[in-house]
């Protein structure tokens, strides 16, 4: 459409009425107050103006605390914040509807909830900016306690909410002076510009900034590639006690069981940290110290001089419900945890280990089971051939066979105090979760798939089967309910690791149900009391429907 169209108006003379055509602009004019009532900014715009104000302001704390500590964050340090004190049947609930992208969920549904506030924020500013500048103080104050009350804190840990909360502060304010209409009237604002083509580029500069920062500070928070780089180095050029090979008959994977080790990227993540921690091999060190004769300090090139040693573990989460798949098995390697502890001379009446992760989480460990001279405890650094991946604890982390990762697998371990259970609670003991959490004998059925449809005949029910640290001596599978019929094991690796097994089935057309169960090298066999995973593992026999045709 043409930017300007003709207008005739008629005017009365003398000899008549004449014509007469002018040029007027059919854009839309800016708005202009009523006279004697104050200037409002549009709806649009002043949603606009906050939602860019506190994206300045979280942009700005993210790009400090990559410079100087990525800790803290104040938009991390908040969601830790949420983790850290929600109710259990919340935090349960999480991992079931969206598995290990929980973490990723919160932080978009706290962005989205962030954006509604500082929307609304913008909205109650159109006359003057006093309500959104409060709101936007809040936020950032928000962010700032959270940073303060971190279960780890250091004093530089300020610096990036107090920037977060001048930034957000000042841009609202910038922005929102430039957004406020003129009681003269849209004129000309500055150099030229119109008073909107004046907001439009100042939102475009803040909106660009702040992607710019954002990403500038989530960068700078990943130092750890050179460093990862270096141990896979180092690592293949030590001296290790390596695991013994795997047979090619301990995994059936072209009957859909996984291969026997886990690939790193395929390994099972479930922690509490939204940040995967950057520490560096070289930065790290760590202390057992407490109830021990001798203190220890080590770093990491201490552990590298230390006699090195591979081991096959299976590692199982607590929240795996019957039939998950929250389990997986790799190669570790590092140095012999008991070891270590001889060497630091446990006290009598320790009987928890109470580790730390460098982002604060903590969680205590049998002092016992660690102390077993076959139990094969690790303070591991190497995972399937290369150092630690960041997500599953670089540089350093503890694996212990047998019990369930929250009591025994911290990640990123800094801390190791000898001290008691009645002394010290970890982080899920405090919210109601066992002390011990020994691991339970349990199946899965990976073969067929819930509600496949086979074609009638021969059908080949296969599947995995653990009991950490004793292994598996039978599996057992039947069919709608019927009698129970040993199934076929795969070779055993260790007592520390899953166990493949298969059973073939002659079935008639219809709809079938394959149950399984497993039983231990002592001869226990797996319950069939179905229970939640919450507080010390779940229990029960899996179960997969399916049809032939």
């Amino acid at each position: 459409m043409a930017p300007f169209a003709d207008r005739h108006t008629f005017r009365a003379n003398r000899s008549g009425f004449r014509s007469e055509t002018r040029c007027v602009s059919t854009t839309e004019a800016p708005q202009r107050p009523e006279p004697g009532a104050a200037p409002r900014i549009p709806r649009g715009w002043a949603a606009l103006v906050g939602v860019l104000s506190v994206a300045a302001a979280l942009a700005a704390g993210q790009l400090v605390a990559g410079l100087l500590s990525p800790a803290s964050s104040p938009y991390l340090a908040v969601g830790d914040t949420v983790i850290r004190f929600s109710p259990q049947w919340l935090t349960e609930f999480a991992k079931a509807a969206f598995g290990t992208a929980d973490k990723p969920v919160l932080l978009a549904g706290m962005a989205v909830v962030i954006a509604v506030v500082a929307a609304l924020a913008g909205l109650a500013s159109r006359r003057r900016p006093g309500p959104g500048v409060v709101v936007v103080a809040v936020l950032g104050v928000l962010g700032f306690v959270a940073v303060l009350f971190a279960p780890v804190f250091a004093p530089v840990d300020v610096l990036a909410p107090t920037a977060a909360l001048v930034v957000g502060v000042g841009v609202f304010r910038w922005l929102h002076a430039r957004a406020l209409p003129s009681t003269a009237g849209p004129a000309e604002a500055s150099g030229g510009l119109t008073r909107r083509a004046l907001l439009v580029r100042s939102s475009l500069a803040v909106a660009l900034g702040s992607a710019a920062a954002g990403v500038g500070g989530v960068l700078l928070g990943r130092g750890v590639g050179d460093s990862r780089q270096a141990v896979t180095a180092r690592l293949a050029a030590l001296p290790v006690d390596r695991a013994p090979a795997i047979p090619p008959t301990a995994a059936l994977p072209e009957l859909g069981t996984p291969t026997f080790l886990t690939p790193n990227a395929d390994f099972y993540r479930i922690d509490v940290a939204l940040r995967i921690p950057d520490e560096t091999a070289d930065a790290w060190s760590m202390r057992i110290h407490g109830m021990v004769e001798n203190e220890l300090e080590l770093t990491f090139d201490d552990l590298l001089r230390r006699p090195l040693v591979e081991r096959t573990i299976t590692m199982t989460c607590v929240s795996n419900p019957v039939g998950g798949d929250l389990i997986s098995t790799a190669n570790f390697v590092g140095v012999d945890l008991r070891e270590l502890l001889l060497e630091a001379g446990v006290r009598p009446g320790a009987d928890q280990a109470f580790s730390t992760s460098v982002d604060g989480w903590y969680t205590g460990t049998p002092v016992d089971v660690l102390m077993e001279p076959d139990r094969g405890a690790l303070l591991a650094i190497g995972m399937n051939g290369e150092a630690l991946p960041p997500e599953h604890g670089f540089p350093v982390r503890m694996v212990v066979p047998g019990l369930y990762g929250f009591v025994s697998a911290t990640k990123w371990i800094v801390d190791m105090e000898l001290t008691t259970f009645a002394a010290k609670a970890g982080y899920w003991l405090e919210r109601g979760w066992a002390e011990k959490a020994p691991i339970k004998t349990q199946s899965r059925i990976d073969s067929p798939r819930g509600f496949a449809s086979l074609p009638a005949g021969r059908v080949t029910v296969a599947g995995i089967a653990w009991s950490q640290p004793d292994g598996i001596s039978r599996v057992e599978v039947r069919v709608d309910g019927g009698a129970w019929r040993e199934a076929e094991l795969a070779t055993e690796v260790s007592g520390d690791t899953w166990r493949m097994w298969r059973a073939d089935l002659d079935l008639g057309p219809g709809s079938h149900t394959v149950q399984s169960r497993a039983t231990d090298a002592n001869g226990v066999t797996q319950t069939d009391v179905p229970a939640e995973p919450i507080p010390d593992g779940a229990s029960g026999y899996p179960a997969v429907l399916f049809s032939v045709a």
